[in-house]
């Protein structure tokens, strides 16, 4: 018979700091409370209470100058309150995990949105993380979600925030989000189970299906024993679970091949040492138990559950590679609590290779973090860590894979350098030359300050510690594909949003998305101009159309008056024949003057027309800039051609005086 134990079977990060935090508590006080169970194991819980650790049911049942410790499940903000009020010195064994969607529930409600908690309603962690809502609803799995969502078409547009119990099924939770996504139209969605959790319910499943027994261990309250209990029988036809090696049974495992042991994250090393140990001898001449991960036997029968604890926990060593939660966070450093004696800390200069980063930006309270370990002190119990040289040997592998791949990243330009500038990609510094930012001759790099830029990476040299990259190549292949969209889907009178990208007298050009096309100066305005600066500047954002191209040559005639501007349509829609209206004198000629009736149209008064005598020249009566009044005597819509008359205003003027003197009725 084989029997294989499970990799990442029992005590888990949060239920190890738990146990270890009450045996220290009781180290120090000899005797302390825990606010319901520390953990769900109540034989880890026995064996506490016996060292001194009670559990009280309720915060109020704590007095002044009682140590309390809060469970690894955490509490509710009422709960914490109360126990506050009692006086008792309180110590926080909170899961870091937990604690983190605490905080999230707490951020989220304070914006005014209905947190949902995916996960078991009775449980210990979901009624604490309900605690700290506003506004909550709890889930079980996706059936009861879909209830709701269809219970009211309204539901699906209420502000809702997504966690999960950090024990609950990943597969349940990602099926609960797709449907959320699907409905919902305001809804945040945080990743709160926890990895150890996840990877023990895959390790599960794996060993589930190559065994023909599976023995589950833990806790019958425990809610992630269950699941992976749930998990097991999924695969496998005999599922067993149980809390000790006594619980065992002979017949369940002695006929069978491949037997598979996990347990919970409740359960300590040395109960699935006892099991592994009870079957192995059990079988006697049968095989003995081959584990995946080895597990050192106790010295001897006696050996108690603190000394294998503290067996368990590694000694570090400078160089080594540790993972830990982040604990805290100063303005000088992250603390981090790595299961162990001793104390963890990164110095903000070993966080970033960014010196512009701040720490609250990379990692937050409850965080998981890797790093090295430069220097252990056991005088003082400390281990200074650094992340920044664990991230480099990383990202020197990342880089060199996007150099390879040709891959498109982005970062943040934190320098302008002797020759080019530095960008900060994935905590590297870039160095960009200036041939390769894509910026324009004679423009200031410092333009570039601050700026997310997207570029690729062109040389790595690790031994020079030395990165290129060129932001010009990448905006170059992205013109180029804009460019081909454009030419594959343009027609005649479609309208693009332009960039105005340089201008001469003739005209201004302009960038529809990876293709310049030229604004004749006759295209830009209804008005008569000098130059097209007379109505754009470089970088101006312009709305043009297609007035013809031609692909071969690769040429494209825009317009930018509108037909909706054009001022002799205006002008012929109010002002007709034989108006009286008033113009400009903008032109003197030898044959007449030209008056601006409108902005956009202008009239001709032949020097027979400006005066009721005979004139040499216009100017003897007219001036340039001069107002005046003139009567509207002929419009040509093809010549767009206007004639104006002030000899005419003026006989209409005579006649009308004449008319009304004869008309003066004479007295008797």
């Amino acid at each position: 018979m084989k029997i294989t134990v499970a990799k990442s079977a029992g005590f888990c990060f949060g239920v190890t700091r738990a146990v270890k935090m009450c045996e220290e508590t009781l180290e120090k006080f000899g005797k302390c409370f825990t606010l319901g169970p520390i953990i769900h194991n109540g034989t880890v819980v026995e064996e506490l209470r016996q060292k001194g650790a009670d559990i009280l049911s309720a915060p109020e049942d704590a007095g002044p100058g009682d140590v309390v410790l809060v469970r690894s499940h955490g509490i509710s903000k009422s709960a914490e309150e109360k126990l506050k009020s009692t006086g008792a010195a309180i110590v926080d064994a909170t899961c870091p995990f937990v604690a983190k969607i605490h905080e999230i529930a707490r951020q989220e409600s304070q914006k005014g949105r209905t947190i949902v908690i995916i996960g078991q309603a009775e449980h210990p962690e979901v009624e604490g993380i309900a605690g700290w809502c506003d506004k909550y609803l709890i889930f079980r799995d996706a059936s009861e979600l879909e209830n709701w969502l269809e219970a009211d078409e309204k539901n699906s547009q209420i502000p809702i925030s997504v966690v999960s119990q950090t024990t609950g099924n990943r597969d349940n939770y990602e099926i609960c989000n797709n449907l959320i996504k699907k409905q919902c139209t305001n809804a945040e969605i945080f990743d709160t189970i926890c990895d150890t959790t996840y990877m023990r319910q895959k390790e599960a499943a794996s060993l589930s299906q190559a065994s023909d027994v599976m023995i589950v261990i833990g806790g019958q309250a425990s809610s992630n024993t269950k699941k992976i209990a749930d998990i097991c029988r999924e695969n496998c036809p005999r599922v067993y679970m149980i809390e000790r090696a006594s619980e065992l049974s002979e017949s369940w495992f002695k006929k069978y091949d491949n037997v598979g042991i996990t347990a919970g994250a409740s359960t300590p090393a040395w109960i699935i040492k006892e099991v592994n140990q009870t079957m192995s001898e059990e079988m006697k001449n049968e095989t003995i138990a081959e584990v995946s991960e080895p597990v050192a036997e106790p010295n001897e029968e006696t050996e108690s559950f603190e000394e294998m604890l503290e067996k368990s926990i590694k000694t570090l060593h400078t160089g080594e590679k540790v993972t830990g939660i982040v604990a805290a966070i100063t303005p000088t450093e992250v603390s981090v609590d790595l299961g162990t004696k001793h104390a963890g800390y990164i110095p903000l200069a070993e966080l970033s290779a960014d010196p512009n980063a701040k720490a609250e930006d990379i990692v937050k309270v409850g965080d998981e973090v890797e790093a090295f370990v430069m220097r252990v002190n056991d005088v003082e119990g400390t281990v200074m860590l650094s992340k920044k040289r664990l991230d480099s040997i990383k990202n020197w592998d990342i880089i060199e894979q996007l150099r390879e791949s040709k891959e498109t990243v982005e970062g943040v330009v934190t320098e302008e350098n002797k020759g080019g500038i530095i960008v900060m990609v994935k905590g590297m510094r870039v160095f960009v030359p200036a041939s390769q930012t894509g910026l324009p001759k004679d423009t200031p790099m410092s333009t570039l300050l601050k700026e997310n830029v997207r570029l690729r990476i062109t040389e790595v040299n690790q031994s020079r510690r030395r990165i290129v990259g060129s932001i010009r190549a990448v905006a170059y292949e992205e013109r180029k594909a804009k460019a081909e969209a454009i030419w594959n889907e343009i027609e005649v009178g479609k309208v693009y949003t332009g960039v105005v990208k340089s201008m001469t007298t003739y005209g201004a050009f302009v960038d529809i998305g990876g293709i310049d096309g030229m604004v004749h100066v006759s295209e830009i305005s209804w008005s008569r101009i000098k130059q097209p600066s007379d109505v754009f500047n470089i970088g101006d954002e312009i709305e043009v159309y297609v007035l013809s191209f031609d692909k071969e040559k690769k040429k494209i005639s825009l317009g930018y008056k509108k037909e909706e501007d054009n001022p002799w349509v205006k002008f012929t829609n109010s002002v007709h024949v034989d108006d009286v209206v008033k113009a400009k004198i903008v032109k003197l000629m030898p044959f007449g003057a030209f008056a601006e009736i409108i902005p956009g149209v202008d009239g001709l008064i032949h020097i027979s027309q400006i005066a009721d005598r005979r004139i040499g020249t216009p100017a003897e009566v007219l001036s340039e800039g001069q107002e005046v009044d003139v009567k509207v005597t002929e419009i040509d819509n093809e010549k767009h051609k206007v004639s104006l008359s002030i000899r005419a205003l003026l006989e209409d003027n005579a006649g009308a005086a004449d008319t009304a003197d004869e008309e003066v009725p004479v007295e008797e």
